[in-house]
């Protein structure tokens, strides 16, 4: 048994992975865990948000530049498809780190735990506003988040105490005040966090400001959620994958078309898009910042903590992206886009982040 234990580890040290290897048939017979060795020329892999994915690479870039480690391969999968593969197991081929751009929920802590992935580590980064974008020259937009809810849900209040289909087809069907423009989202689809927040913050939000939705989170709260968060699928609204790129194409093309994304994409594309304002206030850096923007959003990323002697770099990479030169406020991560933490908040999570704390252990 310990000459086949010797054995495997041989054959992992040579080949950094070991495809040929049932590791599960090999638990089960000798009772020892699986066997992996680390290579220095392993990339940390990197899964997780579209919006938290240009920052990630971007710092993978700066790491593999300046590090001894090769550069990270981060792929974006959506927050809700990267905690689905993060939490596949532990070892050097599965991924180390997750981008979030919301908190991760107790359902994922779960599937992570089912696979033996116990210690998570969570890093907030800093701060984002999800936008209304549109193409520069199609008309301006200042809505509420009550006329969001009231444009984009599958069922509103009927005026008569129950519920119908949305069947409101332009923005001014929604709001006099709102242009005669056809009601047509481009948006994130379910997996993506950037989705997840829009409805928790903005759907859910504005359905918080019509008297006759609120009344029914009083008495039934799952009802309650189910409404204010089901967006209409009669083509008003599409999903446009995990590519907010692809969003700004679709913008581009169709001057009456909205789009749904991250504040970082809008900041990129300022030459040829604008953001609606939301209950008067425009999506700025210093109104997202000031928390006056009312769509906003942290954004994370999560360690695999379990990976750190499996895979080379991971401290590393942590520390890079929590530098002052990189997430503070003259950062090159605020050149992409980046909303810093404040002072306070950037020293608290960079000291945790650097100890590498798991979630609940410091509780």
């Amino acid at each position: 048994m310990r000459s086949l234990l010797a054995l495997l580890s041989l054959a992992f040290t040579a080949a950094a992975c070991a495809p040929e290897v049932d590791l599960s048939q090999i638990d089960a017979q000798s009772g020892a865990p699986p066997v992996f060795a680390a290579s220095p020329d392993q990339k940390i892999k990197i899964v997780g948000s579209s919006t938290v994915a240009p920052f990630s690479t971007t710092v993978a870039e700066q790491f593999g530049a300046i590090s001894e480690f090769p550069t990270p391969i981060v792929e974006t999968t959506g927050t809700g498809g990267g905690f689905k593969a993060f939490c596949q197991g532990i070892g050097p081929d599965q991924p180390s780190i997750s981008n979030a751009s919301r908190p991760v929920k107790p359902s994922e802590i779960e599937l992570c735990r089912k696979a033996g992935i116990t210690e998570i580590v969570e890093v907030k980064i800093g701060y984002d506003g999800i936008v209304l974008a549109n193409a520069k020259g199609s008309p301006e937009l200042d809505l509420t988040k009550a006329e969001i809810f009231l444009a984009l849900a599958e069922q509103i209040p009927d005026g008569q105490g129950g519920w119908m289909k949305n069947p409101h087809q332009t923005w001014k069907d929604v709001a006099d005040h709102l242009p005669d423009m056809p009601i047509l989202v481009s948006g994130p689809p379910p997996t993506s966090g950037t989705r997840d927040a829009f409805a928790e913050l903005a759907m859910e939000g504005g359905a918080e400001e019509i008297p006759e939705v609120a009344a029914l989170k009083e008495t039934d709260a799952a009802l309650f959620a189910k409404r204010a968060t089901t967006i209409r699928m009669d083509g008003k609204w599409i999903d446009s994958g995990e590519n907010d790129t692809a969003i700004v194409q679709t913008l581009m093309k169709n001057p009456d078309s909205i789009g749904i994304m991250g504040y970082s994409f809008l900041e990129q594309n300022l030459d040829r898009l604008k953001g609606a304002h939301i209950e008067g206030t425009d999506p700025t850096f210093e109104q997202i910042a000031s928390g006056r923007y009312g769509i906003s959003r942290s954004m994370f990323f999560y360690v695999k903590k379990q990976n750190l002697p499996l895979v080379p770099g991971i401290e590393g990479f942590v520390s890079e992206f929590t530098q002052e030169d990189a997430w503070g406020p003259t950062g090159y991560l605020v050149e992409k886009g980046l909303i810093p933490l404040s002072a306070e908040e950037r020293e608290a999570e960079r000291q945790h982040a650097l100890a590498m704390i798991p979630m609940g252990a410091d509780s």
